[in-house]
């Protein structure tokens, strides 16, 4: 394949959750090697910025999305109101849709307001501005297995056309049975990027992507090649592994077949 020219931007802060890994200091401290991954599955909690009313009616993809997107902004210090955002994920909330068939199926078809507004896709981005009041641009991406991929090119193009710091949120929701066995994600998880078009002093790295068609690159633990092949949004995963160790390199991240993203970084 020719080259193409790569988009290029700052990474100044990383937002993680996973089973057994509640947080991106516990997700560096695996991927470097200094402790093994939890067995514990994900624990979610309603963030504390969202209204009473909002925190009751949060769902799981709610609550994920918003702690990973908060963690990612409070490691960059970055002011939350002021960035614009890319929300991908695979599907939607797993469990409301699984209620919302469940209701549908019953002799009871009623369905309550609650259920209805968690089942479309851009919920969590609809919370993040209730939380935050924030008025900056916000795009909403489904891509299937792609979608990590398609949300990292789409953040990266708005921070260099726009110059704008623009915070991707990767995340994923399991299903219960029937569905599991159709779509079988292990629990929720998610990445969340702050990306910048300039370098300041809690830039961590800077990443450059561009389209190839190279292999995607597999985790070396097994339990974590395990989260990187059965939940989309943790396909980048190899990006983090260079990121934790503070490693120059390239990966090879799944896109759509027969492209894949070529990641190089360069730690600051």
């Amino acid at each position: 394949m020719s080259a193409t020219v790569p988009l290029q931007a700052w990474i100044d802060g990383v937002g993680f959750l996973a089973p057994g890994l509640p947080d991106w200091p516990s997700a560096r401290a695996v991927l470097r090697g200094e402790q093994a991954i939890g067995s514990s599955a994900a624990v979610l909690q309603a963030p504390a910025v969202l209204p009473p009313a909002e925190r009751r009616r949060a769902s799981r993809v709610v609550k994920l999305a918003l702690t990973i997107g908060l963690e990612a902004a409070a490691h960059a210090g970055t002011d939350i109101a002021t960035l614009a955002t890319v929300f991908a994920a695979s599907g939607a909330d797993g469990h409301n849709c699984h209620a919302l068939c469940e209701q549908l199926a019953s002799d009871d078809r009623q369905i309550s307001p609650t259920r209805f507004h968690n089942s479309v896709h851009n919920a969590a981005a609809g919370y993040w501005g209730i939380a935050t009041q924030s008025q900056a641009p916000c795009q909403v991406i489904c891509a299937y297995d792609a979608s990590f991929g398609a949300g990292l090119l789409d953040a990266l193009g708005q921070v260099v056309v726009d110059r704008q710091p623009t915070l991707l949120i990767a995340y994923d929701s399991e299903y219960p049975e029937p569905l599991h066995s159709k779509r079988p994600l292990p629990d929720v998880a998610g990445i969340a990027l702050l990306l910048t078009p300039e370098a300041s002093a809690r830039s961590l790295a800077r990443v450059a992507v561009s389209l190839d068609d190279s292999a995607a690159e597999a985790m070396s633990d097994s339990a974590l090649e395990a989260l990187r092949a059965t939940v989309p949004a943790l396909r980048g995963l190899p990006l983090l592994d260079l990121l934790a160790r503070s490693e120059a390199g390239s990966v090879s991240l799944d896109y759509l077949p027969p492209l894949q993203l070529r990641v190089d970084l360069h730690p600051c």
